[in-house]
Parts: structure tokens; sequence; C-alpha cells
């Protein structure tokens, strides 16, 4: 796997974890996800970066919220990694919020929507941070290794695919595991568990989603060999600021990890 400052449990042959709230909506919020966290997954021994993003830029209507401010969120961050001593990851979305968000995490994250954007992702390999590119719900598994090959011609070798699911009609995404082995050809593969039961284009412009079905999309990505997983979790869902319909609760999440270790276990034993 490839090396991030701070990140632990690298020997444990877990899974990796990238997990948090989908927005940073507050500093107590965070340091509370954090907090919670960083206890489960040094009981179960799986290597672990907070995420949170520092702003929301690719939302479906223009009064939905986009962040507490750039520089308080991205010290927000900062403070997470620093209190609890694990890395952090967080979306950009332009090519100037590269070299700002790289002051302040360890993992850079290219959005689904923007991956295919040359600039964004030769800015985010340029810091010489880990790059996480997103797959975008419109293309195959296959064409990321384009996004790939551009980081490695940007000079860097630090590169994640992350599957955030696939477009199924307007409406509903599916997972394709079939992807999985293809990509992990090309780099370290995570499975957005969260992201993947998204139920978007609602007619109302607030995003829908299927948390129910996340133990089940969890436990196919373990026993395909994905060697990260993306969670998003909250206290309460159902009053978070971004992405709630699809979160997991917090009160949940030690209890899946538990499982997904377990799964992980038996299937390394093969």
């Amino acid at each position: 796997m490839i090396t991030v400052p701070k990140l632990k449990h690298t020997d444990s042959n877990n899974f990796f974890l990238l997990c948090g709230p989908c927005a940073i909506e507050g500093e107590d919020m965070a340091l509370r996800i954090a907090e919670k966290v960083v206890s489960i997954t040094d009981k179960l021994q799986i290597p672990y970066v907070f995420k949170g993003s520092f702003k929301k830029a690719n939302r479906s209507r223009i009064d939905s919220f986009t962040g507490i401010g750039d520089e308080k969120a991205l010290k927000i961050l900062k403070k997470v990694s620093e209190t609890f001593d694990v890395p952090t990851v967080t979306d950009i979305h332009e090519v100037s919020d590269a070299e700002k968000a790289a002051e302040y995490v360890d993992v850079l994250q290219i959005p689904a929507f923007l991956v295919r954007q040359t600039d964004l992702v030769v800015a985010a390999a340029e810091t010489g941070k880990v790059v996480n590119l997103k797959k975008g719900q419109f293309m195959s598994p296959e064409s990321m290794k384009h996004a790939v090959q551009k980081v490695k011609d940007s000079g860097s070798d630090k590169a994640w695919i992350t599957d955030r699911g696939t477009m199924f009609g307007y409406q509903d995404m599916i997972v394709d595991f079939r992807g999985i082995p293809t990509m992990r050809q090309y780099a370290p593969t995570v499975l957005d568990v969260t992201h993947s039961l998204q139920q978007p284009n609602q007619t109302v412009g607030v995003t829908g989603g299927r948390p129910d079905m996340i133990e089940t999309i969890a436990r196919a990505g373990v026993v395909n060999n994905v060697d990260g997983l993306f969670i998003e979790t909250h206290f309460d869902p159902a009053n978070a600021k971004s992405d709630g319909a699809n979160m997991l609760h917090l009160d949940n999440l030690e209890g899946l990890l538990t499982n997904l270790v377990a799964i992980r276990k038996l299937v390394s034993s093969f």
C-alpha cells in the first residue's frame, strides 16, 4: 500500500478505511466523529484516514450547504490530524485548491464528476500528496487507467482509485464488482460504500440513498479483495448538512467494521 504519513496498523493485513462526515460542519462535530472512529479502528487494527470535505462544490441546488469557509474547515482537518495522530483526506474542485489543501491534509481527493479534468489531476499530483481518484459514475473501470497515468506522467506514483458506483438510469446507482480486479491492476482500489448507494437527481433537488444496504455492499467489496473502504458517517445523519440520506449512523460503525474484519480474515485464509 502507498505510504501515507501517520497511517497506523499497516501490517495488520486489513483493508484501509477512509471515513468521516461528508462535509466539515464545525470543529466539535469533526473531533467527535474522529475520536469515535479512531477508537474503533485502533481496536480492530484498521489503517485509518479521516475524511471530511472542506467545501462541497457539487450540489444540486444553489441553496445547498457548501461549507463553513475554506480556511476554517481546512484548519479543522489539520486539528483532527494533530489531535488524533491520523492522516486526513479532503476533496478539491479547482486547480487552486490543490496547493491550498495540500498544506493541511495528506490525501487529495478528485471528485467523480471531475476526474477527467486533466489540469486538476495534474495539480493534485504535483503537490506530492497521495491522489485519490474517484471513478466517474459515467466511466468504465478500464478507463481509470488513463486517470492514473496522468498522475504518473506528472511525476508521482501516489494514486488510489475509488469506485463510487455507476449510474443505473437517472436516479439510482449500482456497483459492478467486476471492476474491482480491473482497477486494482492500475492502483490500490477503494470501494465507496455510501456514495454508491446514492439515489441522485430527485425532483426535490436533494439526493436520496439506501443506507440500509451499506453492510451488503461493504461485505461484497471485502469478499472481492478491495484494498480500502470509504464510508461516510455522522452521529445525526438526518440533520447532516450534506449527504445525510446515504450516511451510516456513527453508532452502527463498530458493528459493521467488526463483521468486515472477520470477513477479511476469512477471505485472506484462502
